[in-house]
């Protein structure tokens, strides 16, 4: 047995096949009810949230995280769903006018239904007030009261006539009357004074008349007042009778709802308020077709005020100027009356306004104007007593929208205000509706990334106190195999596809395992499966077969990647036609196939890198030239750092490092990250110190510590695949083949044409501990342990390099001396 024999990788160890019974055909057990809600495999997640819901104390939000195809999105709505079917019905919410102050709209509760009957409530007594209060004062009663009052003040002023008429003649004046004043004539001869007479007359007797004129106008004038005082008395007793012909309708109306709504103090306040307006207004009820001559639809367009934005001057207005029995309505902000239990809102598009609200505005001609039936509500509104359902990617699109959440959160109440309201330089008029107090449970759904940018904010971890995982991937035992295959039957149910024969069954198992990267896994990312799965079903349905078998599973699969691999493909070309070199046959020193994973969107897929390393005389230790050109990740420099550290432990207990390493990735130019290649620089950096060259039939991945033991790697599948697909390109020698870590061998879940080639023994999988097991495999040269007198077996790779270091020693330890 060669030195590499002993650590080939077994063929059974390249991949866990998934084998059923041959009679088995199709497996048609059903999920349980969670499994199809797309939680196969979270426990952690189920649990979770079943604490999260049921935590009704502050702060005990959730938020939802999982990588993209975990089914949180599905389970969420499931789960909420479910739990808020045993949640009670929250209350309605309504709007309504505040008379002492009109711009502060009132809000104010009801059960579940009742604010729509409220709400009719109010329109009927409207209604009534409209058709009542004239026919009031329409009635034999009220006329009769209201005539004897104006006759009173016809009987006065007739009185006052007379008397002004009496004291006139007496003062030999005519009175003479118009519309607006009374005027005062002079008598000669018991005929009135025309103005010529009157200044044909000698002066003294002119003066005479002034001062009579003067004197009577005065008497008159206290007539008059007097006059007035009784008219503005009988004007009130007119208006009084007016109010209490407006009391004696509106009241009993008013104290029906009272005595409806009489264990909401709220609402009895309010209908007090209303009686004393409709009484203070009650002429707005005797000229109703006049009022009710509004500006039509076309006339008046309502519109959404965003920011301040409208070029329209704002006037808010209590409507009596437009519609005086708006501030009568009942603004019916959130109606529960159809909710069974309390409410579920998913909010698709978490703007500031579809989820705060917002204050409506109309336009007019050139105003603009609101008033609290305008008040609309946002999602929040509509969960409260229940779930609000957001993601988070969603949510931080919107600026407003988080600090805003926030402070509902914290104060336990929710405000409405549009946009802009509290950022503006100068105070402008606008409704400022009461504050609702808010009882709601948040749920966001986002990936890690996002959890990790909320976490930035000092107030998340104490509003989400609760975190609902969901993992990526599940233990593959029979129990989690079952689920697999009944989400199959199931989803194939569903769709009504063709059934899964037992070869395709195994086909998405080892799918399964593939996309967890571990033989012992399954993953739980069932969008990816249900891809495949219909895929396959198109596939089958196609060719007209009768089952579903493997070779449509693999069809599939191979076709998704013949869609995603365009890319991969380049590259490959690149290399296979020399235009980066890669050498897969032959030996050189110094240079080694390293093994890199690049991820564009969604593939993932492995290549090999040249890493060449030349060591020279000198002091300067291991020189990253990535580091040097800032090429290189922290993760990538520090595996290099560490490398220094193996090769002093190993060769510089006695003596000091005596030369200087460049290690480079040749022909890389987008930067490097990563320690999965710091194996294979080390074994490069070996190579060109011992001058024992290395097969460049092989590619290596790993990563090293400092005590020269290999650390297992991600990506060992594409890695592996990625080297044997351009030794396959160039041709396969029976030689070519990838060294791994051992810990990464039950990561192996390998595609059936690599299997096939190691079966056929034309490539090889090599699993290593230790880099002196690595180096052998490259060099065919045994490592080399160091004996009791400090020194290496002869011949051996560290042999070399001791003797090479001791060379090195002596001749800068000479140059040193010269100096």
């Amino acid at each position: 047995m060669t030195s590499a024999e002993k650590y080939k990788v077994s063929l059974d160890k390249l991949k866990k096949s998934c084998n059923f019974d041959d009679d088995f055909k199709f497996c048609s057990s059903p999920l349980d009810e969670p499994f199809l809600n797309g939680v196969i495999g979270q426990s952690r997640a189920v649990s979770s949230m079943e604490f999260g819901l049921s935590m009704n104390a502050t702060g005990y939000n959730i938020f939802v995280v999982g990588s993209q195809g975990t089914g949180k999105n599905t389970y969420t709505q499931s789960a909420v769903t479910q739990a808020a079917l045993k949640g009670p019905k929250p209350k309605d919410w309504c709007y309504i006018n505040n008379f002492n102050e009109w711009d502060k709209p009132l809000a104010v509760s009801l059960p579940a239904g009742h604010g729509k009957i409220f709400k009719s409530d109010m329109e009927n007594l409207i209604t009534y007030l409209k058709t009542d209060i004239p026919k009031a004062f329409e009635s034999s009663d009220f006329e009769m009261q209201s005539d004897k009052l104006a006759q009173s003040v016809r009987d006065k002023t007739e009185t006052m006539l007379k008397e002004i008429e009496k004291l006139a003649h007496k003062s030999k004046f005519s009175i003479k009357q118009t519309t607006t004043k009374i005027l005062l004539v002079p008598l000669l001869n018991g005929k009135q004074v025309t103005a010529e007479e009157y200044s044909e007359l000698p002066m003294d007797e002119r003066l005479k008349l002034d001062e009579q004129k003067l004197k009577l106008g005065k008497k008159i004038d206290e007539i008059l007042k007097e006059a007035q005082i009784f008219e503005n008395e009988v004007m009130e007793q007119s208006i009084e009778l007016e109010k209490n012909t407006t009391y004696v309708v509106a009241e009993p109306h008013i104290k029906k709802l009272k005595k409806k709504y009489k264990s909401n103090k709220e609402i009895v306040s309010y209908l007090n308020k209303v009686l004393n307006d409709v009484i203070e207004n009650y002429e707005s009820f005797l000229n109703t077709t006049t009022i009710l001559n509004q500006p039509s639809e076309e006339d008046s367009q309502q519109e959404t005020q965003a920011d301040g934005e409208l070029q329209y001057e704002t006037v808010l207005t209590t409507q009596d100027e437009t519609n005086p029995f708006v501030k009568y309505s009942v603004n019916l902000f959130v109606n529960n009356e159809k909710s069974d239990g309390a409410p579920v809102v998913v909010e698709s598009n978490p703007t500031y306004y579809n989820v705060f609200g917002k204050i409506e505005y109309k336009t007019h001609i050139f105003n603009s104007y609101t008033d609290f039936t305008l008040i609309k509500p946002g999602s929040i509104h509509k969960a409260n007593g229940g779930y609000l359902v957001m993601q988070a990617k969603d949510i931080l699109m919107d600026p407003f929208v988080w600090d805003s959440l926030k402070k509902a959160l914290e104060y336990g109440q929710i405000n409405i205000e549009n946009i802009g309201e509290q950022y503006r330089l100068v105070p402008t008029a606008s409704l400022k509706p009461e504050p609702i107090p808010l009882n709601v449970k948040i749920i966001i759904i986002g990936t890690p990334m996002y959890l990790m940018a909320f976490s930035m904010d000092e107030d998340f971890e104490k509003l989400f106190k609760v975190k609902v995982n969901f993992d990526i991937e599940m233990n593959r035992k029979n129990e989690n195999i079952n689920q697999y295959i009944s989400y199959v039957s199931n989803l194939c149910k569903k769709e009504k596809f063709k059934e899964f024969n037992k070869p395709a069954l195994a086909k998405i198992i080892e799918y399964g395992s593939r996309l967890a990267g571990d033989q012992n896994k399954l993953s739980t990312q069932f969008n990816e499966i249900s891809d495949i799965i219909y895929e396959a079903a198109s596939i089958a349905n196609n060719e007209k077969s009768e089952y579903i078998g493997s070779e449509h599973v693999q069809k599939a699969i191979n076709d998704k990647k013949y869609r995603l691999n365009m890319y991969e493909e380049k590259m490959q070309e690149q290399i296979i036609q020399d235009k980066v070199v890669i050498n897969t046959s032959g030996s050189v020193v110094g240079q080694l196939n390293g093994l890199f994973v690049l991820q564009t969107v969604d593939y993932t897929f492995g290549l090999p890198s040249r890493i060449t390393a030349r060591t020279y005389m000198g002091r300067g230790g291991i020189i990253n030239i990535e580091r040097e050109t800032r090429m290189s990740g922290s993760i990538h420099s520090k595996g290099v750092l560490t490398l220094a550290g193996y090769i002093g432990g190993k060769l510089a207990q006695e003596k000091p490092l005596g030369f200087t390493a460049q290690v480079t990735f040749e022909q890389l130019y987008g930067g490097v990250d990563g320690d999965s290649a710091s194996s294979a620089e080390l074994y490069a950096i070996l190579s060109s110190l011992s001058g024992v060259p290395l097969k460049q039939c092989y590619a290596v991945t790993g990563s090293v510590d400092q005590r020269g033991e290999i650390q297992p790697i991600g990506g060992v599948n594409e890695k592996i695949e990625g080297f044997f697909d351009i030794c396959y390109a160039k041709g396969l020698t029976g030689e070519q083949g990838v060294i791994i870590p051992t810990r990464n061998v039950d990561n192996l879940m390998l595609k059936d044409e690599v299997i096939k080639a190691v079966e056929e023994n034309k490539f090889h999988i090599y699993a290593v501990k230790t880099i002196e097991e690595g180096i052998e495999i490259l060099t065919g040269v045994e490592a080399g342990i160091m004996g009791e007198n400090g020194e290496y077996p002869e011949n051996s790779v560290f042999y070399f390099i001791d003797k090479k270091l001791k060379s090195n020693n002596k001749t800068l330890g000479e140059n040193s001396g010269n100096k």
